[in-house]
């Protein structure tokens, strides 16, 4: 696979992101480019300028762990950083990322009758399945209620991606709409450095670049993250204002799938408005399948 563009982008963004100082170098004042040189950082991961300069250029394949290492640890790498460049050398190399199967899970997967039985087990907190195209895939009852504002009434799969950057409502649903977005995008970035030959990913990245400036501008970033746990704030049309902490949890059984569970702190003014969304689910009797008829596209 010729991924020579994604390795070199991600790389030189990279590199521009770390000081001279926080990597225990003098600064100096002529510096033409941001971060570090190509020779500042051969020299850090302790191979020759021209080798480094051969793996920015994209050239990756063959790259042995300790190389990679290297590199990640002269970059100041996060353990997500670390992971994505492993899986563009992976890919590079021929090799499937991760070990992950190349089969894309279909909201029939999502719904089998034991997972769905899950979901529904979990009362008092938001649970759904999300895949890697950021496409909402099952939900318990609460789960429905909480994303009214994204299924509405049915039809096409409810997709994160799109609701994020191409409908209005989310910038009142997310109060810290930038911080999200950096999210979401964070997380499909790393879903495309695992598998760049995933069609469905190309398209739907495709269809926002076109269509979503920011998300434009976040992509070309280059920033990779896993979602993993944390606190999201979140300001739903019925019930207000809810601080929520979140976990991810990997599908064994259909790997690319993931349960998210949010939750409220015990006894919290969230934890009670979560209770009041679940009674106005009941009442507004909302569809159990989030793909029952076409509505249009968000």
């Amino acid at each position: 696979m010729d991924n020579r563009a994604e390795v070199r982008d991600f790389l030189m963004s990279r590199r521009a992101k770390i000081t001279p100082e926080q990597a225990g170098l003098p600064g100096g004042v002529n510096r033409r480019v941001p971060g570090l040189r190509r020779t500042e950082v051969a020299v850090l991961a302790g191979v020759s300028v021209e080798y480094y300069s051969k793996l920015e250029r994209g050239a990756i394949a063959g790259a042995s762990s300790s190389v990679l290492e290297a590199v990640a640890g002269a970059l100041q790498l996060d353990d997500t950083e670390r992971a994505h460049l492993f899986d563009l050398a992976r890919t590079a190399d021929g090799i499937p990322a991760s070990g992950r199967p190349r089969r894309r899970a279909t909201a029939q997967q999502a719904a089998r009758p034991s997972l769905q039985w899950a979901l529904e087990a979990i009362t008092d907190g938001v649970a759904f399945v999300r895949d890697p195209y950021q496409n909402l895939l099952a939900t318990n009852a609460l789960g429905r209620a909480f994303y009214s504002p994204l299924i509405g009434d049915g039809g096409r799969t409810p997709n994160l991606a799109r609701f994020q950057f191409l409908d209005p409502a989310a910038k009142s649903f997310y109060p810290d709409w930038e911080l999200f977005a950096g999210m979401c995008v964070g997380i499909m970035r790393t879903e495309a450095g695992r598998d760049p030959h995933d069609r469905a990913l190309q398209d739907l990245v495709g269809e926002l670049s076109t269509q979503s400036d920011t998300f434009r501008r976040l992509w070309g970033a280059h920033d990779v993250r896993t979602h993993g746990t944390g606190t999201k704030r979140f300001n739903h049309p019925v019930v207000g204002e809810l601080t929520l902490a979140y976990e991810e949890l990997a599908i064994t059984a259909e790997p690319g799938l993931v349960l998210m569970v949010y939750t409220a702190e015990p006894g919290s003014p969230s934890a009670e408005r979560l209770r009041l969304l679940a009674s106005w689910g009941v009442d507004h009797n909302l569809p159990a399948a989030l793909n029952e008829r076409e509505r249009p596209a968000l």
